[in-house]
């Protein structure tokens, strides 16, 4: 692996625990600050040079001669007035380069990747923090907003300030919990509840062709968040796109737990995820199952296959799909300098005593690992100008947060901290030991070059430990604008390669870009190995298993 790659992972493990010990934990003073200024200490000479080179900066600024300016990707800084205005360009240019020196102070103290790791997120936070953009006496929007709306604007702002702290997560709302409708604007694409237990929902989707493929599709959405992100608004949503390609699709809608299932874990999800290939089965009346599985459902639904294989009964499955998940977590950079044994042990101790992990906290985690973007832009709209925020149907569902149990929180954590898929029998489903390399299936892994939750590098190393052949593709955008990428985007394009090395450096070099969204070539491979052409059932259900309900079902609307 190349050095880039090794300081790389999915930071599930620290979402996990900080989440719940509490975002804030990361901030408190500890060994890692002293060592740091330590470190700063012992070499006056570097530090010297970098406030000297300061000094001589901000009286370049302060006599006009500076001609620092802000990114043209820096959002914060696009109202013309900061760079027009003789004050205001000062205060921004004055902020860029204190901003600069301090974030270049980790390096200089010499610091371990560890605390190295650690210490760059804390300065990074503090400097987003300190943007005069999030200041109210200095944003030129918030002077405008409040001209334009003679004072009403800071009324709007301080209600929408209290109504944010008033209730968990405490970070500014991305979205009004009326922007969108369960059932009508999002989570909409036509179907049926076929088949339902204390722990899922099993949907059957309505085909839209006069023929389907004779192999279904069953999707494993996150235990995380609720199944919409795979059926978001009409025109956006992968089921929709799906079934409009001609695919029978099953979709998977977890129960949001309580403290009353504290002890469902693993196991008990594995077994769902198998409750409902067998109903599937049952309802197409066909042996063998695509099954396309995103983030942390990847997990469990790899473990299953993991389990399937060492029974012999790997053919249930005709292909698996993995959409930015990470099996393999080593070389986890700040997921592995945030964590340790005794703070997973106090997450574990926390949501056992609970029963559950809120998901409003892990919302709050979330954001704060991207304050940018998803902190102090929306406090400037929605506090300093008073605007509601934008609809948004990702936003939306990501505010729908769900509950994990305590058991599934534990399961998790412990995978992490030992990275136990990677080594053969170091996990179990069911009973059975977990050898990933066994799985001869072949796999479609996904990944987005700009996630952040689960970095490209790391869902890359997918390839590597399932036994069959993968084809990876690497898309545009982030953790879920990579797979929420319908065709049409001009902008849109995606990374494929021929053959699969160990190092994701040489398959990202020797890679080949395609214009727009990998979801025709998706289709493509998946068609390839879903069986023949058969006219579309005319009504859903089978095998003895009724509808039950309309789409999107009842576990979808529970809070």
């Amino acid at each position: 692996m190349s050095a880039a790659a090794d300081e790389l992972a999915a930071p599930l493990d620290l979402l996990l625990t900080s989440a719940a010990v509490g975002p804030l934990s990361r901030f408190v003073p500890n060994a890692a600050w002293a060592r740091m200024a330590t470190g700063l200490a012992a070499r006056p000479r570097t530090v010297g040079h970098r406030m000297t080179d300061l000094a001589g900066e901000l009286g370049q600024i302060a006599i006009g001669h500076s001609d620092r300016t802000p990114s043209r990707r820096d959002r914060r800084f696009a109202d013309p007035a900061w760079m027009q205005n003789p004050i205001l360009r000062r205060v921004v240019q004055a902020y860029l380069a204190a901003a600069d020196v301090a974030g270049a102070l980790p390096a200089d103290a010499g610091l371990d990747w560890r605390d190295r790791q650690r210490m760059t997120f804390l300065v990074d936070n503090v400097v987003q923090a300190l943007a005069p953009s999030n200041n109210p006496l200095l944003n030129p929007t918030a002077w405008k907003a409040l001209i334009d709306t003679a004072g009403l604007s800071s009324l709007s702002g301080a209600r929408n300030l209290v109504r944010d702290l008033s209730s968990a997560p405490r970070v500014p709302s991305m979205v009004e919990p009326t922007a969108f409708e369960i059932g009508t604007t999002v989570a909409a694409t036509p179907g049926a509840v076929v088949f339902r237990n204390e722990i899922l929902e099993l949907i059957q989707y309505t085909p839209q062709t006069a023929k389907v493929r004779t192999v279904p599709l069953l999707i494993v959405p996150p235990v995380i968040n609720k199944y919409y992100v795979v059926d978001l608004a009409p025109g956006r949503s992968m089921v929709e796109y799906f079934v409009q390609q001609g695919q029978q699709v099953f979709t998977i809608s977890w129960r949001n737990p309580d403290a009353r299932h504290r002890d469902w874990d693993l196991d008990t999800y594995g077994q769902a995820i198998l409750d409902a290939m067998d109903s599937v089965r049952r309802i197409t009346r066909t042996d063998s199952t695509q099954l396309f599985a995103t983030c942390s459902g990847g997990i469990l639904a790899s473990m299953v296959l993991g389990q399937l294989a060492d029974r012999g009964e790997l053919d249930r499955v005709a292909g698996f799909t993995l959409a930015v998940s990470v099996l393999d977590q080593s070389r986890a950079g700040l997921a592995s300098a945030a964590l340790d044994e005794r703070m997973a042990a106090a997450a574990i101790a926390s949501s056992a005593s609970k029963g559950f992990l809120d998901g409003r906290a892990l919302a709050e985690v979330f954001a704060w690992l991207r304050p940018t973007d998803l902190i102090w832009s929306y406090w400037v709209n929605n506090y300093l100008q008073g605007r509601p925020p934008a609809a948004f149907d990702v936003l939306f569902w990501n505010a729908d947060t769900t509950r994990m149990t305590a058991g599934l929180h534990r399961g998790f954590v412990e995978l992490a901290m030992t990275n136990a898929l990677t080594e053969p029998g170091a996990a179990t489903m069911l009973g059975t030991p977990v050898d990933l390399a066994k799985v001869g299936t072949p796999a479609y892994v996904v990944a987005g070059i700009a996630d952040h939750i689960c970095p490209w590098q790391s869902c890359y190393r997918s390839t590597q430990l399932l036994g069959g052949e993968s084809r990876f593709v690497l898309s545009t955008a982030g953790h879920i604008a990579s797979m929420v990428n319908p065709p049409g985007n001009p902008k849109a394009t995606y990374q494929v390669n021929d053959s699969n090395p160990a190092d994701p450096e040489e398959w990202l070099r020797t890679a080949t870009t395609e214009q727009g969204s990998w979801w025709p070539d998706y289709i493509g491979w998946l068609g390839s190995r879903s069986g023949r052409m058969k006219a579309a059932p005319k009504t859903l259900g089978g095998g003895g298993l009724a509808p039950l309900e309309d789409a999107p079902g009842s576990y979808v609307r529970e809070s």
